[in-house]
């Protein structure tokens, strides 16, 4: 039976967050003791060099030294490149002195 004829009000109910991919556990971080990255090195030195970027940032990782794969450390580049927000310089406003210097208002000059 349709809803729009007869019933008044939903014949679903409202989903459960947990049941439909809605990220409920936003605490745990990825690079924290309980999810930690999982990187792959290719050798023993470069275990220690990444080790001590961990440690500088104060993150997590599970180092696996492999020779014959190549080097996997998306997860902690992605984590520590993160873009920043862009912000811009205010537009004057209409009676604003313009920002050209030429001593007019905005709305006179460049607006």
């Amino acid at each position: 039976m349709s809803d729009k004829f007869f019933f008044k009000g939903k014949k679903e109910k409202k989903p459960k967050h947990s049941s439909y991919g809605f990220n409920t556990k936003r605490a745990i971080k990825s690079g924290s003791q309980q999810s930690p990255f999982s990187l792959t090195v290719p050798t023993q030195e470069r275990k220690v060099e990444v080790e001590a970027i961990l440690e500088e940032n104060q993150l997590f990782a599970d180092i696996t030294v492999d020779e014959k794969q190549e080097e996997n450390i998306v997860e902690l580049t992605g984590f520590l490149n993160k873009p920043q927000t862009t912000t811009f310089a205010k537009t004057p406003k209409r009676n604003d002195p313009c920002s050209c210097g030429s001593g007019k208002k905005y709305k006179k000059c460049c607006g």
